[in-house]
């Protein structure tokens, strides 16, 4: 099998008998675009999602299929799933609370509690619901995988905060205490997560795992990586480091680089993200196991603010500070070759992808600045410190 868009492809052939699938958090960037491909496939779509001021801040987005069903509804609520379950064949379930803030109670009952209820509901009223694909994170891995140029592979833990502090930030071999290069994580790589955003991750994708174990009905956990592209929030100012990136540069700001700007990550187009859902949803192959989603590629952050400005014509190079978050990770690059088995490769070039953001975010009018107000909150608790050196 190979991941083309002819025929005999399972995320574009004729289905044999109609499929409905429940998308959540289908008005967002992820979720809107398994919409879209859903429907194309000849599948009839309901949405649910609670269009989050933060995110949406105008409401319902305009991009919103008038094709699909849509649920106003937040996750959190038993009724709100009974109704948007009913007759479901399939469920993406993508709505979560995500970024680096500091609500503790609301990432766990978002993320944790809202999705135990889905699966609840689908499990106490016996609804014919034949797959679940969960939205997990990266996020979930404590670190990366490294490779020491001395002692070889080795899998990264969480830095220590005085070490943070210090302003050392590298990632050191623990036999050595050399400083690593970033290698490709396999999904075989440690997790729980450092953040209550990772945790939550880590807590919905081990509910809804083990629930499919348990009740038989197939569950697919997808990891993703950084996922950017058009529909990104531009209002929300705690996620999405391309966005929050292009709106400082709009509004002739620097972009705020934490650590030394050396820091990398895997950055994936919700294109392939999308197609990585159908895929698996199609493929009976893919019941019950985990998969990374990402390009294999990393991408250093103060480069890509360097990119992003030199793109929209900004000759403003990154503040870097010295800032960091505890528990973020230094760098993690997708081992993807899971889910390659099935047929899966990205298609999108980051350079490609950024231009098709920044072609959205031109047709968006004029663009405000959110992140300098919501990091100066994020310092007063301590979500953001500063090194000392």
């Amino acid at each position: 099998m190979n991941d083309s868009d002819g025929p005999c492809h399972p995320d574009t052939q004729t289905p044999r008998h109609p499929r409905t699938a429940l998308v959540t958090g289908g008005a967002g960037l992820i979720g809107s675009h398994i919409v879209d491909r859903a429907l194309a496939a000849g599948w009839d779509v309901r949405i649910l999602d609670n269009l989050q001021r933060q995110t949406h801040r105008d409401g319902k987005p305009p991009w919103v299929s008038r094709e699909a069903e849509f649920v106003r509804g937040d996750v959190r609520n038993r009724k709100v799933w009974e109704r948007a379950l009913e007759g479901i064949d399939v469920v993406f379930h993508q709505a979560a609370y995500g970024g680096y803030m500091p609500e503790i109670a609301k990432f766990i009952d978002s993320n944790g509690v809202g999705t135990a209820l889905m699966l609840e509901t689908i499990r106490d009223r016996e609804l014919p619901v034949r797959k679940v694909v969960v939205a997990s994170s990266q996020a979930v891995y404590n670190e990366g995988a490294y490779r020491c140029p001395d002692d070889g592979h080795f899998y990264g833990r969480t830095r220590p905060i005085a070490q943070l502090e210090r302003g050392d930030f590298a990632m050191h071999c623990p036999t050595c205490g050399a400083a690593s290069a970033p290698a490709p994580t396999d999904e075989e790589a440690p997790t729980g997560g450092e953040n209550v955003y990772a945790i939550s991750k880590m807590v919905q994708e081990r509910l809804a795992v083990s629930w499919g174990r348990a009740t038989g009905i197939p569950v697919v956990a997808l990891r993703y990586s950084c996922t950017y592209g058009p529909r990104q929030s531009l209002f929300n100012p705690y996620t999405g480091v391309i966005a929050i990136f292009c709106t400082r540069l709009a509004n002739d700001l620097p972009p705020v680089v934490y650590e030394d700007g050396r820091q990398s990550r895997d950055l994936i187009y919700v294109e392939d993200v999308a197609r990585a859902n159908l895929l698996v949803a199609n493929d009976p192959r893919a019941d019950g196991q985990i998969f990374n989603v990402g390009t294999g590629e990393a991408a250093g952050i103060g480069d890509l603010a360097r990119l992003l400005a030199a793109k929209l014509g900004k000759p403003i190079e990154p503040e870097i500070p010295g800032a960091f978050r505890p528990g973020e990770m230094r760098a993690l690059i997708s081992d993807a070759s899971r889910i390659g088995k099935l047929g899966f490769a990205p298609r999108v070039a980051l350079d490609e992808g950024i231009g098709r953001y920044l072609d959205w975010v031109r047709a968006q009018g004029p663009i405000a600045e959110y992140f300098g107000r919501a990091e100066r909150m994020l310092r007063r608790r301590r979500v953001v410190k500063r090194a000392r050196q």
